[in-house]
């Protein structure tokens, strides 16, 4: 069940609610939460991808806001982010189609 609710930082945006624990914040105020300036030359290059892709993707954008909170990020917590990344600046991948084999002829 899906429903919509107001976001609870701006208060004038609606966002639409899948599940009953997600905290219900608009992709404006998102964005300005993650925009916060990276001062490490490390992580400031492995977070600068396209502005597009946090705005597609939840996942990027709750790994970035993970890292401002803690200020690091576990091996897998970054294997996935740039695997995500990788998917979204290509697209979504495609499926390959079943090769049916072919008929042999009956002897």
């Amino acid at each position: 069940m899906a429903y919509q609710q107001r976001c609870i930082v701006c208060k004038k945006n609606m966002v639409l609610i899948t599940y009953y624990k997600q905290r219900p914040v608009c992709m404006a105020c998102e964005m300005k939460d993650i925009s916060e300036e990276i001062t490490v030359p490390k992580w400031k290059k492995f977070f600068d991808i396209d502005p597009a892709l946090y705005g597609k993707s939840s996942f990027l954008r709750s790994i970035k806001r993970n890292y401002l909170r803690q200020g690091m990020l576990t091996k897998k917590q970054q294997e996935m982010f740039l695997k995500v990344v990788k998917e979204g600046a290509q697209g979504p991948p495609k499926r390959k189609k079943k090769e049916e084999p072919l008929p042999t002829p009956d002897q």
